[in-house]
C-alpha cells in the first residue's frame, strides 16, 4: 500500500532522538513521500533543510494564525521561490485559542493568499471555529487550490469547501470515538480527498497518548475504507493520486542506462 503524508511535523524537537531512523522506516513501510509543513520562520527554514537533505521529502513555507504577528512576506517570497516548496501554509485562522489578535490573523491570512496565487502555489488551510471566514477569505483572494487540513467542520460547510472546487484532508481524529466526521468522510468524493497524520500531534486510535508518525498513516486510510465501505488499498491509491496532482509532485528524474557495450 503506497501512501503520500500530506502533513507532517517532522522537524519538530519531537524527533530530534530519532528523526533521520523513523524517516527511513517510514520509507521501507509504505510512505512514498512525506510533505513536511511550517507554520513559521523557523520551521519555514528547517522544513527546507528536511527536504533538501531526503529526495522524497517536500516542504511548504508559511504562518500560522498563531504566529500571524511574526509574518514576514519576504521569506515567504523566498521560500515560494523554492523548487522543493510545494505550498504555502499552513495559514488560516484560529479562533479557538485566540494567541493573535483576530484582524492580525484575518490580514495576514488574506496576505498570504495572495502570494500563494501570486506564485502559482496550493494553500494548506489551518481553520479551527472560523469556517466561513476562512472560506470568504480564500474567495476574496480568489485562490483556485486549497485543501482543508484536519478537516473539522460539519456536513453543510465540507460540501460548500467541495463546490468551492478544494480539497479536504483527513487526520487520525476520524478514529475517536468522539468523531463527529464520519458522514463528512462518505460525503467526499474519491477525487477530493487526502490523509495526513499532522505529527507529531493526533494520534489515531488505538495509540492515543503516544507520539504520532508516519508509520500510523494506514490507520487512518483504513477507517475512511470502512466508512465509504471499500478497501484501504483503493484509498490509499486514490489519496495518493490526489495529493501527486495537487501539489504538483516533480517526477523523479530518470537517469539514462549505460548500455555497457564497448565500442
Amino acid at each position: 500500500m503506497k501512501l503520500f503524508e500530506t502533513h507532517a511535523h517532522l522537524d519538530l524537537p519531537d524527533f530530534d532522538a530519532d528523526r533521520d531512523s523513523l524517516i527511513n522506516k517510514c520509507f521501507n513501510n509504505g510512505i512514498e513521500y512525506i510533505l513536511n509543513i511550517s507554520f513559521n520562520k523557523e520551521t519555514a527554514i528547517s522544513s527546507l533543510k528536511l527536504a533538501e537533505k531526503y529526495p522524497r521529502i517536500f516542504a511548504t513555507a508559511g504562518y500560522h494564525p498563531h504566529d500571524a504577528e511574526d509574518f514576514d512576506a519576504e521569506l515567504i517570497k523566498r521560500h515560494a521561490r523554492e523548487k522543493k516548496v510545494l505550498a504555502i501554509g499552513e495559514i488560516g485562522l484560529d479562533f479557538f485559542r485566540n494567541l493573535s489578535p483576530y484582524s492580525v490573523q484575518r490580514e495576514v491570512f488574506a496576505n498570504q493568499a495572495h502570494l500563494a496565487v501570486e506564485y502559482d502555489l496550493p494553500v494548506v488551510v489551518h481553520d479551527r471555529d472560523a469556517h466561513q471566514e476562512c472560506y470568504n477569505i480564500l474567495k476574496q483572494e480568489q485562490v483556485k487550490e486549497a485543501v482543508f487540513h484536519c478537516f473539522s467542520g460539519d456536513i453543510v460547510f465540507a460540501q460548500q469547501v467541495l463546490d468551492a472546487g478544494w480539497q479536504i484532508s483527513f487526520t487520525g481524529s476520524i478514529t475517536y470515538k468522539n468523531s463527529t466526521m464520519d458522514d463528512v468522510v462518505r460525503l467526499v468524493p474519491m477525487d477530493r480527498f487526502m490523509i495526513e497524520t499532522d505529527c507529531p500531534y493526533l494520534p489515531p486510535h488505538p495509540h492515543r497518548g503516544q507520539r504520532n508518525s508516519p508509520l500510523f498513516l494506514h490507520l487512518v486510510a483504513e477507517k475512511i475504507a470502512e466508512l465509504k465501505g471499500i478497501t484501504p488499498k483503493e484509498v490509499a491509491a486514490a489519496s495518493y493520486e490526489n495529493a501527486m496532482r495537487f501539489f504538483r509532485v516533480p517526477e523523479p528524474e530518470v537517469k539514462p542506462v549505460k548500455s555497457g557495450r564497448k565500442k
